[in-house]
């Protein structure tokens, strides 16, 4: 019985450490796919910027076809099936998510690919949505937008997708350099038949570099081993062969040969990069100069017009108080006049209130000109009329009377 019972434990034990190593192997899988489908992501990216600075890109370009069918496998990964009315669950395509989502972008294409003609399936429309969404340079504005909406985002994929995960923001940034490249697209070719899935071709990302050590090429060391394997080989065939192939040393000539030509490409590039950022380094510093020229210019002219402005206010100042001074002296002489007694020579009073403005404002222009006024012709005219009118009355006449005048 207890051998019995410690069987029993041990293969309850044996059948949970089993599912461990399974949820184990399955996440581990699962992190593997979603990493490779990023990095193979980020490759076709930089083959793409590549490509088009020889030629444009269009449907026939082999980078574009890889490219569009990691983008499709990346948002099909993990995408949750469809439930029909029976509950049964039917697969779905990436652009159910992408016509739901991206519904906030400004200026989206959504309505026009949902019109097209023809474009029937889900998939063929995804796949317009993508040439389309190049074409506009939104793409990497169309995922950012969709992968924002977590809720939307978490209803169409499953737990472990790489739009819920930490690559997703990774996707968002690798695209955006897709916006500096012009593409070209028909919406009629083959390649948005949705009849067949998308497949990604991993060659052109896959490179073995032999080792600088190694003596012979792969060719010689697949020979070297077939003849080993043989029984026609003897000891004395067995050590390390020597190149004999010129077709091996023609290759790696022409290998060297177009390393050396990228190079001096790449170094014209630079010289040209370098002649042209020259250039428009001198232009900014003599725009510099004009510019720090000007404000100088500009500064002197302003402290020129403040002092000129400085000199007007002095100006107008003193003539401010020349005019308070003036009307002072005239209320004096007016206020002087009135208290003496009219009977008296009016000849003397102006005359002296005359002398007393001149004499008291001989530095002032203003009365200097008029001193000047009263002196002259007319008034002493005037002065001299009004003292022999004969209407004024003088002491005698008023003492004596025509009655008692003596005969």
């Amino acid at each position: 019985m207890a051998s019995r019972s410690l069987g029993g434990l041990s293969g309850i034990r044996g059948a949970g450490g089993g599912g461990g190593g399974k949820k184990s192997l399955s996440a581990r899988n699962a992190a593997v796919e979603r990493r490779n489908l990023i990095t193979v992501c980020r490759f076709s990216v930089k083959t793409l910027i590549d490509r088009s600075c020889f030629e444009t890109i269009d449907d026939s370009s082999p980078e574009f076809n890889n490219f569009a069918a990691i983008l499709e496998q990346i948002l099909s990964h993990r995408l949750k099936g469809q439930v029909t009315w029976f509950g049964y669950e039917s697969p779905r395509s990436f652009w159910d998510y992408i016509r739901v989502a991206c519904r906030k972008v400004s200026q989206n294409c959504i309505c026009s690919i949902e019109n097209m003609e023809n474009v029937s399936s889900s998939r063929a429309k995804g796949r317009a949505w993508i040439r389309v969404a190049l074409m506009e340079k939104h793409l990497s504005e169309y995922i950012s937008t969709a992968l924002r909406d977590f809720k939307t985002t978490r209803r169409f994929y499953e737990d472990g997708a790489i739009v819920l995960g930490e690559e997703a923001n990774m996707l968002a940034g690798m695209l955006l350099g897709l916006n500096a490249i012009d593409f070209s697209f028909c919406l009629k070719g083959e390649g948005l038949d949705g009849n067949f899935p998308a497949v990604i071709d991993y060659t052109p990302y896959l490179k073995f570099t032999q080792s600088s050590d190694s003596i012979s090429s792969d060719e010689e060391e697949l020979r070297t081993l077939g003849s080993s394997g043989s029984e026609s080989s003897t000891p004395e065939n067995v050590g390390p062969p020597f190149i004999t192939d010129d077709n091996s040393w023609f290759n790696k000539c022409k290998r060297v040969k177009q390393k050396y030509q990228l190079t001096l490409e790449q170094k014209g590039y630079l010289e040209e990069l370098l002649r042209l950022r020259e250039n428009q380094l001198s232009e900014s510093v003599s725009q510099n100069k004009i510019l720090l020229q000007r404000i100088e210019d500009s500064d002197l002219a302003h402290k020129l017009e403040k002092e000129q402005l400085e000199y007007i206010i002095v100006e107008l100042q003193d003539q401010l108080k020349s005019y308070q001074s003036l009307d002072q002296l005239s209320a004096e002489v007016s206020l002087s006049q009135t208290s003496l007694d009219p009977c008296q020579s009016q000849d003397g009073d102006k005359q002296d209130s005359l002398h007393l403005i001149c004499e008291g404002k001989e530095d002032t222009p203003s009365l200097l000109g008029l001193c000047g006024s009263l002196t002259s012709v007319a008034s002493y005219k005037s002065l001299t009329s009004l003292k022999s009118n004969d209407y004024l009355a003088s002491p005698t006449t008023e003492m004596t009377s025509p009655g008692l005048t003596p005969s």
